[in-house]
């Protein structure tokens, strides 16, 4: 299909000032969310950024406002696609799952998938979170010194958790493998993926060779789990019953016109949601222990919603709706700390965005960390107040001034999971322990999700001692 090739109608788009020769590619490097926050600061809500050498330069162009978030996402999406050199790495190295798959691929497989992540399905995996929370606490009453770095903490138990509902009883056969190749994998990817110019990966250098390997182990202990789930025709499941945990569900999963997903298929399903099921959701609960840590009443009015509501008692999925400050205290670090911090898309066709021209071809850059501490939608942006996200308060902004999960056609399939999880943790943790944060700064890292740099330690005093 042909497309047009020139701007659209609009002003021309302001350019953030960098160096003569590679643009702002030191800038980025030094400090992406920084440099993101600086060119909405100068130029407004949407800005192009230069990276690289004349010749392999790339022009992204950045929009900040909500509107503009909900054009590309929604109201536009199909002008709007994954054709970018970044999710081109993330599938080459985690398979073509929802995350990366495009046109008649994503279709079908949303069209599969759909199915097995509405409400009811998944709140029938809130044992198997409340299970692992329960891990979790138990090894934090070992703790040296009452210290617990919660960023790690988080990782360990949301991998654990997803790795049970993915795959149930092998749980424990994943998890090791997943700890110890998903950095590795990680770095490759983002390292081309930011790239102008790269090496092919047959190529036997280094860096090649180790990814290489990664992925190898990787594929290798999911295809051996498919293998024997299949020959075993039923499983045991995420919380002990027959054929429950997803890659069961996943392997019968099909239409009345589409045949089920062959081998291959659900190894790309299983990587992208181990990918996008742990990474994410420890995020959002690494940074609400670290704020709640830092702002003692906000932590106080929380365990008091908890300890009202739940008593002694194992939190059910029917607990979310009844509790709203823990919701509201989960979303509000979402804000400060959007997981996906940034994210891309390539425009198929010239258009304008907040009366700006954008060419066919562009690299479209969304970024949640900048719209999320927008003026315009957030008073004292830097803030933590869980109450900005009271029914009255939401309703008041633009949809698009919290996406944390995306939005439109291809918003994120397991949000709903995703605060299940993140509320049954957040209620244990907090019911079980104060907590005081040590590391107050934290230097951040905008990879394929939002990551801690350094530690992030917090105190730990068991309630009522």
């Amino acid at each position: 299909m042909a497309v047009e090739t020139g701007a659209g109608a609009g002003a021309e788009v302001p350019v953030l000032e960098g160096v003569p020769l590679l643009g702002s590619l030191p800038d980025l490097k030094a400090d992406s969310l920084g440099t993101y926050l600086r060119a909405r600061g100068r130029h407004g809500d949407v800005v192009r950024i230069d990276v690289g050498p004349p010749g392999l330069r790339m022009e992204m162009y950045c929009v900040f406002s909500a509107e503009g978030a909900q054009q590309v996402l929604a109201s536009e999406s199909a002008n709007f696609r994954k054709d970018n050199p970044f999710y081109e790495e993330i599938r080459e190295s985690f398979g073509n799952g929802l995350l990366t798959a495009q046109d008649a691929d994503y279709l079908r497989q949303r069209r599969l998938v759909q199915p097995l992540f509405t409400r009811k399905r998944v709140d029938g995996y809130a044992g198997a979170v409340a299970r692992e929370t329960a891990g979790t606490l138990d090894s934090w009453a070992g703790a040296r010194d009452g210290i617990v770095d919660v960023s790690d903490e988080m990782m360990h138990l949301a991998l654990r958790a997803v790795s049970r509902i993915l795959f149930g009883a092998d749980v424990d056969a994943t998890v090791d493998v997943v700890h110890r190749c998903f950095p590795v994998i990680t770095e490759y990817v983002l390292r081309r993926g930011y790239s102008p110019l790269n090496v092919p990966r047959t190529w036997p250098t280094p860096g090649n060779r180790r990814a290489a390997a990664a992925i190898e182990e990787l594929y290798g202990v999911c295809d051996r789990i498919i293998a024997e789930r299949r020959r075993a025709d039923g499983a045991e499941g995420a919380d002990g019953d027959p054929g429950e945990d997803l890659l069961t569900l996943l392997a019968g999963a099909r239409s009345t016109d589409e045949a089920a997903f062959d081998a291959a298929e659900l190894r790309d399903q299983v990587l992208i949601f181990l990918l996008a099921g742990h990474e994410t959701t420890a995020t959002s609960l690494a940074f609400a222990l670290h704020l709640l840590g830092r702002h003692p009443e906000e932590q106080a009015r929380a365990r008091e919603e908890v300890v009202r509501v739940l008593g002694d008692r194992t939190p059910e999925a029917a607990d979310l709706d009844r509790l709203p400050y823990l919701t509201r205290v989960l979303k509000e670090a979402m804000r400060l700390y959007p997981a996906a911090p940034v994210f891309g898309r390539n425009a198929v066709a010239s258009t304008s965005i907040d009366g700006y021209a954008v060419p066919a071809g562009a690299t479209v850059i969304l970024a949640p960390w900048v719209t999320h501490r927008h003026p315009r939608y957030w008073d004292d942006p830097d803030r933590f107040d869980p109450d900005r996200f009271t029914p009255e308060a939401e309703a008041g902004r633009p949809r698009y001034a919290w996406f944390p999960f995306g939005g439109g056609p291809r918003a994120c399939i397991g949000q709903h999971f995703s605060m299940l999880e993140s509320v049954i943790a957040l209620a244990m943790l907090l019911r079980a322990y104060e907590i005081e944060t040590v590391d107050t700064r934290v230097p951040l890292d905008a990879g394929i999700t939002l990551r801690a740099m350094g530690p992030m330690r917090c105190r730990i005093r068991p309630v009522g001692r």
